[in-house]
C-alpha cells in the first residue's frame, strides 16, 4: 500500500489548493450569484462551517470564480481579501479593514486608464486613506501613553480632518466619512467597477473585540452601493464573541416561553449578514474521493488531477461509485491509492465526521509516524502502521487497552483473541480462551487467563465495539511484531509502559536482561540470579516466554535469559517449556534458536515442537543442529 509518495516529506500542506478536491464549487457558485445579484446591493453573505470544514477553500474558489466573471474595463469586480486574525492589534481592527479596502480601491484607480473624472476620484481616495492613517497614528500614541485611554474610531474621525500641510482642519464624523466613501464609489473614476467584493477569512479565530470591531467596520460599508462582503467563519463562534460584548438579558429560570425574542448577539449578526451558506460535511463518497485525490496530488500532473476530479464530480451527481476511477487516465495505475482510501474511509468518515482538515492532518500524522518508525529500524508494512494509527488517533480507549496488553505481556494472545472475535482467521497457536479480559486486577504470578467464554459472556462482549470494528480492518496483525512500534507510539503520547506482568521488585532485573546493551545484560550477575528463589525465577521465566512470543525482536535476549535461569532452578524447566511452546514457530530466528545450543536436552520438547512446525528452512536447520548437539 502506498498512500502517495511526495516529492520530499510526502506531507500535505494545510493551505487550500487551487483545484477543487472537495466538490465545494457548488457552494462557491451560490455565494458568487448572491454577491453579484443587483437586487442585493449592498450585501453581506456568510460562509459558515466548523474548524477545518473548508471555509478558506471556498473563499479561494469564490475569488477564482469572481475573476472569471470580470468582463473587461466596463464591468469589473474588485476583489479584496483580508484576514482579521492577522491584523495588528495595536492599530485597531476597524482601521485595518477600512485601510485595506481603500488601498485596494486606490490600486485599482492607478490601473484604470486616465479618463475624465478619474484624477479627482484618486485624490478623494487618497484623502480618505490619509484620514484612516491619522486615526492609526493617534491610536498608537494612546497605546504608548500610560494613562491615556485608547480612543474609538468614531471619536478619532470626529477629531481628524483632511490632512494638510497645516495639520487637521474642520471636524469630521463617521457619518461624514461614510458619505465621502459613497461619493467615491459613485465617482466617474470607478464607473467601470461593478462591485467591490471583500472576502473576510478567519474571523472566528479572533478575540471578541476584533470580531466586533471588524463587523462594525463592515456595517459602515453596508450602507454604500456596490459593496459586498463574504464572511467565512463558524457562525456559532462569531456569535459567542458578540455575546461577550453584548450579553443576553437574564430571564426567569422557570420561563418556558418558546417564543422569546432572539438574543442580542444573534440579532446583531443577522443585521449585518443577510444570509449564510453552510458548508456541508463530506459524505462517505466525498471522504473516499478526497483520500484518493489527496494521494494523487503528489504523484500526478495538474491536468491529470483535474481529470480525476471531474470524474469524481460526475459520479457524485449521478450517485455513482469510484470503482472505475482507475480507468480515467490510460496507463496510470492508482490501485494502491484506491485500496488505501477504501480501507480507511469507513472509520475516518465516522470518527472525523467529514472534516477535510482533520482527514489531511491524519494523513500527515501517518506519514510522519511511518518516517520515524522507518528511521528507528521498525520494519512494519505501511498498511500495518496505518491501522495502528487509526487505533492511536481515533480509538483512544482501544489504544490504551492494547498498550496495557503489551505491558502485561499478553499482546500476541490478546490480538489473536480480538481478531478471532472479529471473525478473522487467526494464524499460529490459538489462545487458550476465546477472549481475554480487557484488564486484570489479579496480582502478578496468579493465573490471569480469561475465563472460558459462555453464552452469557460472548467474545464480542470482552472487547468494545470500536475495537472489534478496528480488528476487522485489513491487514490482520496477529502475525506481526507490534511491540517496537507500540513502544514508539506510547512515547509520542507520553504514556508510561511498565511491565505490569511482573512485580515491581523484578522489573529492573528483567529490563537489564532484555536490554540490547551487552553491558546492561552482564550487569545482572550470577549471584543476582541465585538470590531470586524458585517463585521469582519462575515468574521471570514465564515473563520471558511471553516476551519471546509477543516481541520477536526481543527473542534472542529473552531466550538467553531463560537459558541462564533454568539450570539454576531445574524445578522450573517444565514451566519454561510450557512458556516457550506459546512462541509461534514461524516467528523464530536463527539467532534466537542458537541460544539453546548448550542446553538442548532440557529444552528438547519445545525444540522438537518448533522443528516439526516451522516452515522456515534456515530456522528448521538451526533447530535440527541444536537438537543433534551441534553435530
Amino acid at each position: 500500500m502506498d498512500p502517495g509518495q511526495g516529492p520530499r516529506s510526502g506531507l500535505w500542506s494545510d493551505e487550500p489548493d487551487n483545484i477543487d478536491l472537495l466538490a465545494f464549487s457548488a457552494v462557491a457558485t451560490t455565494v458568487i450569484d448572491a454577491v453579484l445579484d443587483e437586487t442585493l446591493d449592498p450585501v453581506a453573505v456568510g460562509v459558515s462551517g466548523a474548524w477545518g470544514s473548508g471555509k478558506t477553500t471556498v473563499l479561494k474558489l469564490i475569488e477564482s470564480g469572481l475573476k472569471e466573471r470580470n468582463l473587461g474595463p466596463e464591468k469589473q469586480i474588485l476583489i479584496v481579501s483580508t484576514d482579521p486574525w492577522r491584523y495588528d492589534p495595536s492599530a485597531g481592527a476597524k482601521e485595518a479593514l477600512i485601510g485595506e479596502i481603500l488601498a485596494a480601491i486606490t490600486r485599482k484607480l492607478h490601473e484604470i486608464n486616465t479618463e475624465t473624472g478619474s484624477r479627482p476620484t484618486l485624490e478623494l481616495a487618497k484623502k480618505l486613506t490619509k484620514r484612516v492613517q491619522w486615526s492609526k497614528a493617534i491610536k498608537l500614541t494612546a497605546r504608548a501613553g500610560i494613562t491615556m485611554q485608547l480612543p474609538k474610531l468614531d471619536d478619532v474621525l470626529d477629531l481628524v480632518a483632511e490632512p494638510s500641510a497645516n495639520g487637521p482642519g474642520p471636524s469630521r464624523g463617521l457619518e461624514q466619512f461614510r458619505g465621502e466613501f459613497e461619493a467615491l464609489m459613485e465617482s466617474p473614476g470607478l464607473a467601470g467597477v461593478e462591485r467591490v467584493v471583500v472576502l473576510v477569512d478567519d474571523l472566528d479565530r479572533c478575540l471578541p473585540d476584533t470580531v466586533v470591531e471588524t463587523l462594525e467596520a463592515i456595517r459602515l460599508f453596508l450602507a454604500v452601493p456596490k459593496m459586498a462582503f463574504v464572511i467565512a467563519a463558524d457562525e456559532d463562534r462569531v456569535a459567542d464573541a458578540i455575546r461577550d460584548r453584548f450579553p443576553a438579558p437574564s430571564r426567569a429560570p422557570d420561563s418556558a416561553d418558546e417564543f422569546l425574542p432572539e438574543e442580542p448577539a444573534s440579532l446583531y449578526l443577522h443585521k449585518i449578514v443577510q444570509t449564510t451558506v453552510p458548508i456541508p460535511a463530506l459524505s462517505r463518497f466525498d471522504t473516499e474521493a478526497y483520500l484518493i485525490l489527496l494521494q494523487l496530488l503528489h504523484v500526478t500532473e495538474r491536468e491529470e488531477l483535474r481529470s480525476y476530479t471531474r470524474h469524481c464530480d460526475d459520479q457524485r451527481r449521478i450517485g455513482g461509485a469510484l470503482d472505475d476511477l482507475g480507468t480515467v487516465i490510460t496507463g496510470r495505475v492508482i490501485t494502491d491509492q484506491m485500496a488505501f482510501a477504501a480501507r480507511l474511509t469507513p472509520i475516518l468518515y465516522e470518527k472525523l465526521r467529514g472534516n477535510p482538515r482533520r482527514i489531511k492532518r491524519f494523513l500527515n500524522d501517518l506519514r510522519v509516524r511511518q518516517a520515524v518508525a522507518a528511521h528507528r529500524g521498525i520494519t512494519l508494512d505501511e498498511e500495518v502502521v496505518a491501522k495502528l494509527m487509526v487505533l492511536e488517533k481515533l480509538i483512544k480507549d482501544g489504544f490504551t487497552h492494547v498498550l496495557d496488553w503489551l505491558a502485561k505481556g499478553d499482546l500476541r494472545e490478546q490480538i489473536r483473541a480480538l481478531e478471532k472475535a472479529a471473525g478473522r482467521t487467526v494464524r499460529g497457536p490459538a489462545p487458550e480462551t476465546d477472549a481475554a479480559p480487557e484488564a486484570s486486577t489479579e496480582p502478578a504470578g496468579k493465573d490471569r487467563r480469561a475465563p472460558k467464554t459462555t453464552a452469557a459472556t460472548p467474545a464480542a462482549v470482552q472487547f468494545g465495539d470500536d475495537l472489534l470494528r478496528w480488528a476487522k480492518l485489513p491487514p490482520a496483525l496477529a502475525g506481526d511484531d507490534l511491540a517496537p512500534y507500540l513502544y514508539l507510539a506510547a512515547s509520542f503520547t507520553g504514556k508510561l509502559l511498565l511491565d505490569t506482568g511482573l512485580p515491581s521488585r523484578l522489573r529492573d532485573l528483567a529490563a537489564n536482561l532484555l536490554s540490547h546493551s551487552r553491558a546492561e545484560q552482564k550487569s545482572v550477575t550470577d549471584a543476582d540470579l541465585d538470590a531470586l528463589g524458585l517463585t521469582d525465577a519462575t515468574l521471570l521465566i514465564e515473563y520471558f516466554g511471553r516476551v519471546g512470543r509477543d516481541q520477536p525482536s526481543n527473542q534472542p535476549a529473552a531466550f538467553a535469559a531463560i537459558v541462564r535461569l533454568v539450570p539454576r532452578y531445574q524445578q522450573a524447566a517444565e514451566a519454561a517449556n510450557r512458556a516457550l511452546q506459546t512462541v509461534p514457530a514461524d516467528d523464530l530466528t536463527v539467532a534466537a534458536i542458537m541460544r539453546f545450543q548448550n542446553d538442548a536436552q532440557v529444552f528438547a520438547p519445545v525444540l522438537q515442537q518448533w522443528h516439526d512446525a516451522t516452515t522456515d528452512g534456515p530456522v528448521r536447520n538451526a533447530l535440527g543442529l541444536v537438537l543433534r548437539g551441534g553435530r
